[in-house]
């Protein structure tokens, strides 16, 4: 009967996010101050004016849904939350893992907020516009998604990015290949198979360049073990040690999020509640489709925050 904490990734922005939680605790200002102060700019003002598009940039995306969840990670542990004595483990879906890591003590927050900017911005140059893309698909099994990547090799790289559960599945590569994916995905009978509107295709070989400088940029920082061990996306099993921590999230800038077998993970581990922790309720629809005998619980209100302190103190 254990408890894990969960935290959102890209596409759960919105604009006013963590607004709530900076006005109703001095503890949450501070994180978003030392996120602005880490960036040399003020990314609170695009979080709470926007606009939107500006927000939706990965560059701005990645640190502004950490600090989010950073804050009200701040704001629990100021009300007397343990987070190494109320919970099993951690994870987070793509740069969530950041989140994840940041919470769990292995980057600080100034380093956390960095290190998502030279993310955000290397994933953004690493593919020309208009070359690479990603496309969502509904209905089939994994393996007849591979199949389809496979089949579609000689148009160019096409994998899959994101097994999100539910059916859910993301495909992401060459713009070409990505195209005749969701054709044959159609054609078998995908309830749905529906191109993304996204600046580029992530977890795709065509992020090496990405990874590489993810590589140079986290040999800067001060990795230490995590307080409770992280589910790592590349590999839906938990780490607990800095060095691998660090190579697993180079190896994330090209690899499949492995979201479904992380929940999946935490169902056969004896996790009955997962928390997600920041902007939105993505993960913990997720959970709904993946394993109804873990239950999900998003905190991103002040109301959310003393519910959940009710129940894990």
């Amino acid at each position: 009967m254990a408890v894990a904490f969960t935290f959102p990734g890209q596409g759960s922005q919105s604009v006013g996010m963590g607004k709530e939680l900076a006005d109703s605790f001095p503890e949450a200002r501070a994180v978003f101050e030392e996120v602005d102060e880490a960036l040399g700019e003020k990314l609170t003002s695009v979080m709470w004016n926007g606009p939107e598009e500006s927000l939706t940039l990965t560059a701005n995306a990645q640190p502004a849904l950490m600090a989010v969840s950073i804050a009200a990670i701040r704001v629990l542990e100021a009300r007397g939350f343990d987070l190494k004595a109320k919970v099993a483990y951690v994870a987070g879906h793509s740069l969530g893992e950041y989140s994840a890591l940041c919470a769990a003590g292995t980057f600080t927050l100034a380093d956390t907020a960095r290190l998502l900017r030279i993310r955000g911005n290397a994933m953004q140059a690493a593919v020309p516009a208009g070359k690479g893309a990603m496309a969502a698909i509904i209905g089939l099994e994994h393996s007849a998604v591979e199949a389809i990547c496979a089949s579609v090799a000689s148009l160019g790289s096409c994998q899959i990015a994101n097994d999100n559960g539910g059916g859910q599945l993301v495909v992401s590569g060459e713009k070409a290949a990505v195209e005749q994916a969701a054709a044959l995905a159609k054609e078998q009978k995908a309830l749905r198979a529906i191109l993304l509107p996204v600046s580029a295709p992530f977890h795709s070989s065509l992020m090496a360049p990405a990874a590489e400088a993810m590589r140079e940029a986290l040999a800067k920082v001060d990795a230490r073990d995590p307080i409770v061990p992280v589910v790592a996306n590349v590999r839906a099993a938990p780490v607990t040690k800095a060095s691998e921590i660090v190579s697993l999230l180079v190896e994330q800038v090209t690899g499949q999020v492995r979201w479904r077998e992380t929940v999946e993970w935490f169902a056969k581990n004896d996790v009955t509640t997962l928390y997600e922790i920041g902007s939105g309720k993505v993960l913990t629809g997720l959970v709904r489709r993946i394993d109804k005998s873990v239950t999900g619980i998003a905190v991103n209100s002040p109301a959310d925050i003393e519910t959940a302190l009710c129940a894990l103190l």
